[in-house]
């Protein structure tokens, strides 16, 4: 059967060997996650060092919807980073654990009222998603924002010109009139320059779109405006496991492999290997040369006066944390096995895509003399649901699972967490612990201080 093994992390496996989980697992009753912080700073570490290469002026932002513990925003904070949020909720809880509001970038479609009056307060930068929301800002300002020190500072976010169908941007049509309407707002509003967000993980129409996004600040500095940045979003790819192992499992993987001989395919999954990933995708994004210009894209920029903006989530937590669930239950099946977890599906988001999470759950037995060999299972869930499966794959278990066994499943931090959390039966919500190794033998752990 193909596996998707992990690739190597010397914390997650110090954690794993420490003798650390079985008794969290002991103290929660209950699934949990454990957190690594240091990934964070490594990671962030590493966009910085790439932006500093290319010479290019950049700054980054945590994509807090990536999760929601506390632990990444107070590092993004500690590291001088800023976090890009969504809700009112998500701006107290980035304010509340050190962010500055001027590092703050508020994202998403037709914000509530509230949010956009604490952006404007605590002078965050807001990407304009639509012209009612642009016309919103204008009235907020200029009728008197009670304590007002500074006019609304924002970007225009841009349709992305393939996706003309995309619920989210402002049209050609519409970047033309927020542009007029951003020159007559006068001192109300600061227009620092564009944004947009694109799906997928290509670096070429990243590198065209953000080049036009060059462009277009040109073209709006001589109207008199700021126009000094542009923001790129997120959609770093991150490699979870070896280019071998990717291409075998995509090539061999069929209904057989699954429970109940479910279908998946393979243009709905992740993709688990990326040749170049995180702060090496980045490098390479700066490379790269837009179609539209013979030089690369980190010229550009530096030639511009361009600040680059990144809002990255999946690879600012890659390696910064794993999910742990007990095997409550082991059932039999024709050639395989059903084991069953104290938790659900929904603490592995990938299901949120009809999808599933593909890197191999490592088995932590109880029993050190288990029975040696391959025994495959798949992982179903807690509740009472038919289709409330963890991993429909049946996974090829090098000892026989048992219960009371841990299933870790490595390098969640990233979207797999919370993004899709039910407490569904009256299920707790997994907490999330954060583990600290610095200096020690044996790490040392606390939960999370997320404030909600």
């Amino acid at each position: 059967m193909p596996t998707v093994p992990v690739l190597p992390d010397e914390a997650t496996e110090r954690v794993l060997a420490s003798g650390l989980l079985p008794e969290l697992a002991h103290a929660f009753g209950g699934p949990f996650h454990f957190l690594l912080p240091e990934a964070f700073d490594t990671n962030l570490r590493g966009m910085r060092e790439a932006l500093a290469s290319a010479g290019v002026e950049g700054f980054v932002y945590f994509a807090k919807k990536a999760n929601k513990a506390a632990v990444f925003v107070e590092r993004a904070a500690a590291g001088g980073a800023g976090v890009d949020v969504a809700s009112v909720g998500e701006l107290r809880e980035a304010l509340g654990h050190g962010t500055r509001g001027e590092h703050l970038v508020v994202t998403g479609p037709a914000k509530d009222p509230a949010l956009l009056h604490l952006a404007v307060r605590h002078g965050a930068l807001i990407a304009v998603d639509a012209l009612d929301e642009l016309d919103a800002l204008v009235a907020l300002v200029g009728g008197g924002l009670a304590g007002r020190i500074r006019p609304a500072r924002i970007l225009l976010r841009c349709l992305p010109p393939d996706r003309p169908h995309s619920r989210f941007g402002l049209s050609e049509p519409e970047l033309a009139t927020a542009l007029d309407r951003c020159v007559r707002a006068g001192d109300a509003l600061r227009m620092e320059g564009f944004a947009f967000h694109l799906s997928g993980y290509a670096l070429q129409p990243r590198a065209d779109l953000a080049a036009r996004l060059v462009g277009l600040c040109l073209t709006a500095r001589v109207r008199g405006l700021e126009a000094s940045r542009i923001s790129i979003g997120g959609g770093l790819p991150v490699s979870y496991t070896d280019a071998e192992s990717w291409r075998g499992f995509l090539q061999g993987q069929h209904s057989g492999h699954y429970h109940a001989g479910r279908t998946f395919h393979t243009g709905d999954f992740y993709p688990y290997h990326s040749p170049v990933a995180g702060p090496e995708a980045l490098a390479a994004l700066l490379a790269t040369r837009p179609e539209s210009h013979g030089h690369p894209l980190s010229r550009l920029l530096r030639d511009s006066g361009v600040l680059l903006l990144l809002e990255p989530g999946r690879s600012l937590l890659h390696q910064a944390g794993a999910t742990v669930f007990r095997v409550q239950g082991v059932k039999e099946r024709a050639g395989y096995r059903i084991l069953t977890v104290d938790g659900t599906s929904l603490s592995l988001s990938e299901q949120w895509f009809n999808s599933e999470y593909l890197p191999d759950p490592v088995l932590l037995s109880r029993d050190p003399g288990a029975e040696r060999g391959t025994f495959p299972a798949s992982v179903g869930a807690a509740t009472c649901l038919e289709s409330d499966l963890l991993t429909w794959r049946k996974i090829p278990f090098p000892a026989l699972p048992r219960t009371g066994d841990l299933l870790v499943y490595p390098n969640t931090a990233g979207y797999q967490m919370d993004s899709n959390e039910s407490s569904f039966h009256d299920l707790a919500l997994p907490p999330k612990v954060v583990v600290d190794r610095t200096g020690r033998a044996r790490p040392r752990w606390r939960l999370d201080r997320h404030f909600t």
